[in-house]
C-alpha cells in the first residue's frame, strides 16, 4: 500500500445499528488521509443510512455484487485496502481475488488466515470497549493507533438526514415537540414493553408532547392495540415509512425512545435527544452498544441485577420506570 491510500473500502454487510456504528471509522480515515476516497459495502436495506454519510463516496450493496461480477467490480475499484468490519467469507474471497492489496480481518474467522494480509487479535465479547471503539482497532494495520473516546467518535459520523419534505403531510415538522416511540426491535435487542410505552405516550400527552409511533407493518400490528391513540397528539406511523423517510422523520423530531436499535443510533447521530433502554446483561449491555452523540443517553433499571450479571435472561429493562424516560423528555426544547 502506497504511504498514503487513495481509496479504501469498508464492509459491513450487517444491521442499520452495526453499520451507524462504523461510520466514524470513515470519519477517522478522511481525517488522518485527507482526499482518501471511502466505498462502504452494505446490505441493499440499509443503502439510504449509508447515502446520508457525507464521509461515505459511493456504496456497494452485498446483492448487486452478488447478482453480478463482484471480482470484476471491486477488481475496477482499485482500492489500496479492504477492511473487514463485520467478516463475511465470501465477501472476503472476493477481496482476494480482486487482487486488494491490503485486506484486513480479524484473527478470529479461520477464513480470514487464507484471505487476509492483516489480522487484528481481539475479542468483542470479552472487551470493555465499546462497539464503534473495537471497531477501530481495525485501523491500527493501516496506522490508527490507539483508541478514540465515543466522545471522539460521535463528531466523526458525518451523519445527516435527508429533508423533511419526503415527509407524508401530517409527519411534517411543527411547532409542537415531537418524540418518537419505536417500541419494537425485530429480534435485536430485549424489548421494553407496550405497557411502558403506553405509560411514557400518557405522559409525554399531558406534557403537550407529540408522540409518533414507528415500526415495520408487522410490529404495528401488534403494538398498535395496546397504546392510547384517543388523544390528537398521537400519531402512528407504523409500516408507512421508506427508511429514508424514517430517518428523515428522526432528523426533524425532538427525540426518540427506542431499545437498542437501528433508529436509536441514527437519532443519536442525528444529534436528537436519543433516549436508549437496555438490559446490563453481557453482550447487550450499555457498555457495548449505548447510542453516541451529544444527546444521547442510555437507561438500565439495576446496573448490578445479578440474573442478568449471570448471564441469563431477564426482564429487568421492562422495570424502568416510564417516569424516568419522561423526565428525560420533559424539558425538551423544540427542534
Amino acid at each position: 500500500m502506497t504511504p498514503t491510500p487513495e481509496h479504501i473500502i469498508l464492509s459491513r454487510p450487517d444491521s442499520i445499528g452495526d453499520v451507524m456504528l462504523t461510520l466514524p471509522l470513515a470519519g477517522l480515515l478522511k481525517q488522518r488521509f485527507p482526499g482518501v476516497r471511502i466505498t462502504f459495502i452494505g446490505r441493499g436495506y440499509t443503502a439510504p443510512v449509508l447515502r446520508c454519510c457525507s464521509h461515505v463516496d459511493q456504496v456497494l450493496t452485498l446483492e448487486d455484487l452478488m447478482a453480478g461480477d463482484a471480482v470484476a467490480i471491486l477488481s475496477d475499484l482499485h482500492a489500496d485496502a479492504l477492511v473487514h468490519v463485520f467478516p463475511h467469507r465470501t465477501v472476503a474471497r472476493w477481496a482476494k481475488a480482486a487482487g486488494v492489496p491490503v485486506r484486513i480481518g480479524t484473527s478470529h474467522r479461520w477464513w480470514h488466515w487464507t484471505t487476509c494480509t492483516h489480522r487484528v487479535a481481539f475479542s468483542r465479547r470479552r472487551s470493555p470497549l465499546h462497539e464503534a471503539q473495537l471497531n477501530t482497532k481495525l485501523l491500527h494495520p493501516l496506522g490508527l493507533e490507539g483508541v478514540p473516546s465515543l466522545a471522539q467518535l460521535s463528531e466523526r459520523t458525518g451523519f445527516s438526514a435527508p429533508p423533511h419534505s419526503v415527509l407524508p403531510a401530517d409527519l411534517a415538522p411543527t411547532a409542537v415537540r415531537t418524540v418518537i416511540l419505536h417500541p419494537g426491535s425485530q429480534g435485536s435487542a430485549v424489548e421494553w414493553g407496550l405497557d411502558n410505552f403506553a405509560a411514557l405516550m400518557r405522559r409525554l400527552h399531558t406534557l403537550g408532547i407529540r408522540t409518533v409511533v414507528t415500526g415495520t407493518a408487522s410490529e404495528a400490528e401488534r403494538y398498535h392495540p395496546h397504546l392510547p391513540w384517543s388523544a390528537p397528539l398521537a400519531i402512528d406511523a407504523g409500516g408507512r415509512l421508506s427508511l429514508e423517510q424514517l430517518v428523515a422523520l428522526i432528523g426533524s423530531a425532538d427525540g426518540l425512545v427506542a431499545a437498542s436499535t437501528g433508529p436509536l443510533h441514527i437519532a443519536a447521530a442525528c444529534g436528537i435527544r436519543a433516549v436508549g433502554l437496555f438490559a446490563p446483561r453481557r453482550p447487550i449491555h450499555p457498555g457495548r452498544w449505548a447510542p453516541i452523540g451529544r444527546d444521547a443517553h442510555a437507561l438500565v433499571h439495576d446496573p448490578d441485577c445479578a440474573t442478568c450479571r449471570a448471564g441469563r435472561p431477564c426482564d429487568c429493562i421492562t422495570r424502568i420506570a416510564p417516569e424516568r424516560v419522561a423526565a428525560l423528555l420533559e424539558g425538551l426544547p423544540a427542534h
